[in-house]
């Protein structure tokens, strides 16, 4: 299955700008954007992003208010603090050996920066792969990941498979196989998700009077370490005023 997997994707595969290096620094920049916002919307931020910060060393010395507002419309902010502790970790400390050591790296992540940087006999499992992985039955080796990952994005798709089009469809013992809908993530415009993102651009912008704020989203937000309150002033929980 393998090699007729790793012979469609010489065809198929999609030229995307994180495919292209092998810096762990990108690497990880990718994949932490990509968790949980589509391959489309990504291509362009992380772009932008190595324009600005194209090291990790640039990234830990970047200020809290600008990566937030880089980050803005990617979703999940937490990602972006993450990547910026991370950023300061490897600075301080270079690469650590178990990269699950990084603030917000996960097992996913590490093995994929293990893989796509470094060149590691590990195998990533994503959605994607787990999905072709999961309905074939077979075993596929590191060197099919970038494969696994396109397949499963744009043929093994998770309720309506295309398996006419398919390299494995004819030893695949879930051919035709129709599956149900996946759980929808909740509404997010008027939820208290967008409150808290709104709230969060604004501080970001500048500091503001609690007054002036939605004061349930500016509490989470202080739970969560983005935001500090100094009597009525709440600002950025690492912002320095020039």
């Amino acid at each position: 299955m393998e090699d007729a997997l790793l012979a469609w994707y010489g065809e198929h595969a999609r030229d995307l700008p994180w495919r292209r290096t092998r810096d762990p620094y990108a690497i990880l920049v990718s994949e932490v954007m990509l968790q949980q916002t589509q391959v489309a919307r990504v291509v362009p931020r992380y772009r932008a992003w190595l324009e600005r910060w194209p090291t990790a060393d640039d990234l830990a010395n970047a200020s809290m208010a600008d990566v937030l507002r880089e980050w803005q419309g990617l979703g999940y902010n937490r990602r972006a603090l993450n990547l910026r502790r991370a950023a300061q970790y490897i600075a301080a400390q270079g690469w650590p050996e178990d990269l699950t050591e990084l603030p917000g790296v996960g097992r996913y992540t590490a093995d994929a920066v293990a893989r796509f940087a470094y060149e590691q006999d590990v195998l990533p499992i994503d959605t994607n792969v787990r999905r072709v992985t999961n309905r074939t039955g077979a075993r596929f080796g590191p060197a099919a990941a970038h494969a696994l990952m396109d397949l499963g994005a744009t043929i093994c798709l998770a309720r309506i498979p295309r398996c006419p089009t398919c390299p494995l469809a004819d030893r695949c013992p879930s051919r035709g196989s129709t599956y149900a809908p996946l759980r929808k993530q909740s509404r997010f415009e008027g939820s208290f998700r967008q409150r808290r993102a709104q709230t969060l651009r604004l501080v970001s912008e500048r500091p503001r009077r609690f007054s002036q704020l939605d004061g349930e989203a500016v509490e989470a937000l202080r739970k969560e370490g983005f935001l500090a309150l100094e009597g009525d002033r709440v600002q950025l929980a690492e912002f320095s005023p020039s």
